[in-house]
């Protein structure tokens, strides 16, 4: 047998031994604590950067250890309702999820960087009665850190819950849950069966050492991650934090052979190759650049020189991602053409992937060809799962899709057998499709032209001290406006903000008219993230309509930002969360998503209120403080922080209420 067939044999058997067990979370962790009980299932490093080891029986007996103990804490509350986990990657987590599990409980995934308040509005919608949390703050349920669950005595055993719930990031009253159960995780892994007969890099029968950064609470960490690579039994390299430096290290040190994760990670990647170059000089670059020519097959060995030479390219892969890695996936948002040529040109297999929250992952590139990877393809559909288009929408089928979702509290059925509504803009060439857009953020131009903001942004992502770049279009006229928003590594002063103008002002020359950007700025806070992996190219929108002065602009205006009430003397936690809880009231009364209300927002001139929702507004804030708003107050006090600074003056007894200067006309 060739390398091919003992690849699909090896993948057909364990797909065939997961088959024959029961389809639930609690036959999966048992199938994998007996089947791969002595292989290392987890490898972290200590503050001296040490390896630390753990098997995959030591963390099934965990997970069931602490499952029992997490019952007896529960004991009869609120029996079948989710249980949040809020925790960050670590070799910790799979035990958590599956203790929770094990309690008779689901599993309600949150983002371990949620702020306090998108958490509680997500506990509530879900219907949570308790949340694993390793942060101190309390919570509306009851909070319990691994420490306690460790402390805490065994309980009886009982039935497992079978469910696990996917979020959005919560900002607003109707956050979107998504539900799965085992036999949909079941038919997520049973969609790799097909993968060896077109690749041997992705999945075999070898040491396989995936690098855990995605976070598990999103659909791509926890199914291409985790879901998939405990099943294989294979290990997972957790690094000790996000920090550019411990990321490498964790890759490098762990000797990694995936390393998925999203464009954020590889365009930086591939930025900071570039700049680097740029320092070294012109000889450098011309070998690197020959190196990726030679790679991608562009150019004969003779022409190449040493750049084709082996020793050459592990010495200049050692100083990227090590020479270990042997497929790497990117997924969860655009990425360039470029990036793409420069990481498979450096030898890395970088392949685009696509998946939802609704969906799970439903295909990746796995042609071994780089011409073929570079272009951007997300292949073509996993095994069970089929795509289709209406007009430009992808419209995808896949029996792994959630069983059920929740919005604004009430469950939604979805049947699998149908094709869900993706949202995305593709096409489709010889078998391989590709995603060009969200239709939502389709820009219209002057011409008629569809114009992607992806594509915009990545041309500005290489000017000097630019982070991160975002587009989206406005409203002029009949037309839509190109507006770019970019945000630096420091903020640049008076000279460096005309030099950064003019670096950008170049690139857009260059580009050909109905891709011209009309506005530029440049974002004074950084640039908001959903989920830590893409920029929310909505809320940034919404922010540089309704409140300019929170951008710096290169035609010399300033703008001044509002006069804004004073929270000192108030405990900033306690701030934080009024400054919440304001802000939920007044989404649900004005039907406005929470991210849409800035802290100083007036109700009637920028959010669009009335008089009635104004005092309904008021009866809710009493009702859900207890406290007794003044009526004198009524029609001064018009913002998010108005209300949140009276309230707490309230509440410990202030002398009076200051004056604001958000009135209600």
């Amino acid at each position: 047998m060739d390398k091919r067939e003992k690849t699909i044999a090896y993948v057909g058997g364990v797909l065939a031994g997961i088959r024959r067990i029961p389809h639930t979370f609690e036959a999966l962790l048992s199938y994998i604590g007996e089947h791969y009980g002595r292989d290392r299932y987890a490898i972290s490093f200590d503050e001296d950067g040490k390896k630390i080891h753990q098997s995959y029986g030591e963390m099934a007996a965990l997970a069931r250890d602490l499952g029992s103990r997490l019952r007896n804490l529960l004991g009869k509350n609120g029996e079948e309702s989710p249980v949040a986990l809020k925790y960050r990657n670590s070799p910790e987590w799979p035990s958590l999820f599956y203790a929770i599990l094990a309690s008779g409980h689901p599993v309600l995934l949150l983002d371990a960087r949620l702020p306090k308040a998108n958490a509680e509005n997500l506990l509530k919608q879900a219907g949570a009665v308790a949340i694993l949390t390793n942060e101190s703050e309390p919570f509306s349920v009851p909070s319990y850190r691994l420490a306690d669950l460790r402390k805490a005595r065994p309980g009886a055993k009982g039935a497992w819950a079978d469910k696990v719930l996917f979020c959005s990031s919560g900002t607003t009253g109707a956050a979107k849950i998504v539900i799965y159960d085992g036999e949909r995780a079941f038919a997520q892994i049973d969609s790799a069966k097909d993968i060896p007969s077109e690749t041997q890099e992705l999945v075999y029968n070898g040491p396989i050492r995936n690098f855990a950064m995605i976070p598990f609470h999103h659909i791509f960490g926890f199914v291409a991650v985790f879901l998939w690579f405990t099943a294989l039994g294979k290990t997972l390299v957790y690094p000790s934090s996000m920090a550019t430096k411990d990321l490498l290290y964790a890759i490098k040190k762990g000797r990694c052979t995936h390393v998925f994760s999203v464009p954020l990670l590889w365009d930086g990647v591939a930025q900071t190759i570039r700049r680097t170059l740029r320092m070294k000089g012109e000889r450098m670059e011309r070998l690197m650049n020959a190196m990726v020519s030679y790679n991608l097959g562009e150019i004969p060995a003779k022409e190449a020189g040493i750049a084709r030479f082996r020793l050459f390219q592990r010495i200049i892969r050692a100083k990227v991602l090590g020479n270990s890695p042997r497929f790497c996936i990117t997924g969860g948002g655009y990425v360039s053409e470029e990036t793409l040529r420069l990481i498979n040109g450096l030898g890395y297999s970088l392949s685009n992937g696509y998946g939802m929250t609704e969906l799970g992952v439903t295909s990746v590139e796995l042609s071994p060809d780089p011409k073929v990877r570079i272009l951007g393809s997300i292949g073509h559909p996993l095994n069970g799962v089929s795509y289709k288009l209406d007009g430009k929408e992808l419209l995808v089928q896949a029996p792994s899709a959630h069983i059920a979702r929740i919005v604004g509290g009430k469950a939604e059925e979805n049947d699998p057998s149908l094709f869900y509504r993706t949202g995305d803009i593709a096409e489709e060439h010889e078998g391989r499709w590709y995603i060009r857009g969200r239709s939502k953020d389709v820009i219209i131009s002057s011409d008629g032209e569809n114009v992607y903001p992806d594509e915009i942004e990545h041309y500005f992502k290489d000017v000097p001290h630019v982070r991160n770049a975002v587009a989206f279009g406005a409203e002029e006229g009949n037309r839509e406006k190109i507006v770019l928003i970019v945000e630096t590594d420091v903020q640049p002063d008076e000279e460096g903000l005309e030099s950064l103008g003019k670096a950008l002002e170049e690139i857009n020359q260059g580009l050909e008219g109905s891709r011209k950007v009309s506005e530029m700025a440049v974002a004074i806070d950084p640039l908001p993230l959903a989920n830590s992996m893409k920029v929310k190219r909505g809320a940034v929108k919404e922010d540089y309509l309704a409140h300019p002065e929170k951008f710096l602009y290169f035609d010399g205006r300033r703008i001044a930002p509002r006069k804004t009430v004073s929270f000192d003397g108030f405990p900033e936690d306690e701030v934080k969360e009024m400054l919440g809880l304001v802000r939920d009231c007044f989404a649900e009364n004005l039907s406005l998503p929470a991210s849409r209300i800035g802290d100083d927002d007036i109700w009637n001139q920028e959010l669009g209120g009335d008089s009635m929702s104004y005092v309904s507004m008021i009866a809710d804030l009493d009702e859900k403080t207890g406290l007794d708003i003044p009526r004198e107050s009524y029609g001064k006090v018009g913002t998010v922080r108005g209300f949140a600074l009276l309230l707490l003056q309230l509440r410990h007894g202030s002398p009076a209420p200051v004056a604001h200067e958000d009135k209600q006309e």
